[in-house]
């Protein structure tokens, strides 16, 4: 019983920087229609951005991420502004051969920049934990989760409190209407493609206290992000953070039971099972509700 409440902690809290690594990933297949497979990418250079700068200057991970999040916003701005927008007109094969693409780019370069060999960040309080009843809770799991929720709030409320939030709701929903709100298309689909990179810059900077840094790192995470992306609904915030825990619950349980070789399997084949029950996913429907 001590290993299942033990368990069931370690999977919820993976699962909350699951979930802010798949926000940005489901914002830009909901509004702009384009899956991304250069966010692992994105993911790793964030991870990468908050190593240098741990490795450098000494700062703390958690105060790497405006970090992370500035350097991705400004990758990912420009990539759509001079790439994406261009073969976003012709057709989604294209834009995921050259976000593939992206994603070969980024890791070569990284490659070139920082070698292959495998990093890591170690803090002070990386080996200390908070006892709760039986159970452990690394300080490190613990704050990441923090982070990972308030990043996911804030991401939340600008989508429904801002105006470039709305104008992004609004492109959407229909952006023929948008346009003749006077809102810009290609300006909202590079906001939302920044901020997009910008939370998986996030999720990179949480992720080097969780994960070896790698060039390759980013490719472990892009079939959670799109099996949670699916469950949550595309698009939503808070479906991507209840698909997000779910799935970091689900990996967790089944690694206990069944063995670490399983626990995606597993995971892929519940994500097949909602998939045909519910096509929309968990919230799939709430996406496009009103926006106040």
């Amino acid at each position: 019983m001590d290993m299942l409440f033990q368990t069931i902690i370690n999977g919820l809290l993976l699962g909350g920087l699951y979930a802010t690594a798949t926000i940005g990933f489901s914002m830009v297949w909901g509004v702009m229609g384009v899956i991304n497979l250069a966010h692992g990418a994105f993911i790793m250079i964030g991870a990468y951005v908050g190593y240098w700068a741990f490795a450098h200057f000494g700062l703390d991970p958690f105060l790497t991420i405006p970090l992370s999040m500035a350097v991705l916003f400004v990758i990912g701005y420009l990539l759509q502004e001079l790439l994406l927008n261009r073969v976003m007109r012709t057709s989604l094969l294209l834009s995921l051969i050259l976000t593939f693409g992206l994603d070969m780019f980024f890791i070569n370069v990284v490659i070139l920049l920082f070698s292959s060999d495998f990093h890591s960040v170690n803090t002070s309080y990386t080996g200390s934990s908070l006892k709760v009843g039986t159970a452990f809770i690394p300080y490190v799991r613990l704050l990441t989760f923090t982070f990972a929720l308030i990043l996911a709030g804030g991401f939340y409320l600008f989508l429904r409190r801002t105006r470039a939030g709305h104008a992004i709701l609004a492109t959407a929903l229909d952006k023929e209407t948008a346009r003749l709100m006077a809102i810009n298309p290609s300006r909202v689909y590079s906001l939302t493609f920044g901020a997009g990179a910008a939370l998986a810059g996030a999720a990179g900077s949480l992720a080097s206290m969780l994960f070896p840094i790698s060039p390759i790192m980013g490719r472990e995470f892009i079939g959670a992000v799109f099996v949670i992306t699916v469950l949550g609904g595309i698009g939503s915030v808070e479906g991507c953070v209840l698909a997000g825990l779910l799935y970091g619950l689900i990996q967790a349980l089944a690694s206990l039971v069944l063995g670490v070789s399983y626990q995606n399997i597993v995971a892929f084949i519940i994500f097949l099972l909602i998939l045909v029950l519910r096509p929309q996913g968990l919230f799939g429907k709430r996406f496009y509700g009103e926006i106040s």
